[in-house]
């Protein structure tokens, strides 16, 4: 990851000539958001300085600092709980992941699910990477990225969106010194409380020289499909 990342966060990765995450931003508010909150610890002043308070992107961010003792996933949406910066439903996704979905139909499902949770997950028979997820009818009934807790029956992945009610996060103890976000999602799926959602349009992450190059031609061959055709006018 170092190598990749060159001493900065992951979200900050250069891509196309500026930051990853200028890149994330822009396709949030091009799927309709307007609120994002980041949870940063280690370096994070380096994501303030590259993201602001997020106008010049079309968004209203505000930013929970962990400081240099790191919690975890989980940990660190309990962070943002106490600090009060979550609302009573909201999305989580992860500063190295973009994904060109639209997430309309998604909330949709979420807003009409009992479940207090909601995983985006997208077909992968080992594809993108290890399956770790069985869905079945509108719900993960098994979720583990473990490899002891491996089922000949995951096929599917976590895309990497996800959709909570605040009281999920409550359920996390505040003692805790680390919490994994996919052990929540495990106890969610064993106790029939994580609905799913599949998607069929692959995710790229930052993560990986083979991960920036995916995103970067990705990225190419959709402004040359949207670029204006200069010969019609």
């Amino acid at each position: 990851m170092e190598a990749v990342a060159g001493g900065r966060p992951k979200s900050l990765i250069p891509i196309l000539g500026e930051p990853f995450v200028h890149h994330q931003l822009r396709l949030l508010v091009s799927q309709g958001i307007r609120d994002v909150v980041y949870v940063i610890g280690f370096r994070g002043e380096q994501i303030r300085a590259a993201v602001g308070d997020g106008s010049d992107f079309g968004l209203a961010v505000s930013y929970v600092d962990e400081g240099r003792q790191l919690h975890g996933t989980g940990g660190a949406l309990r962070f943002a709980h106490d600090a009060g910066s979550l609302r009573e439903s909201f999305g989580v996704v992860y500063g190295d992941s973009y994904l060109p979905i639209d997430l309309s139909p998604i909330w949709s499902a979420f807003d009409a699910s009992p479940r207090p949770a909601l995983m985006t997950v997208l077909r992968n028979d080992d594809r993108w990477d290890r399956s770790n997820a069985v869905f079945e009818d509108g719900q993960v009934t098994m979720y583990d990225k473990r490899i002891e807790g491996r089922d000949i029956r995951m096929q599917w992945i976590d895309y990497g969106l996800s959709v909570l009610r605040r009281d999920v996060v409550e359920s996390i103890p505040t003692d805790a010194a680390v919490c994994d976000l996919g052990d929540v999602y495990r106890e969610l799926s064993l106790r029939g409380d994580l609905a799913g959602f599949e998607v069929a349009t692959r995710f790229f992450e930052v993560g990986s020289p083979e991960g920036v190059a995916a995103l970067e031609s990705h990225l190419e061959s959709s402004a040359r499909m949207n670029a204006p055709d200069h010969r019609k006018a």
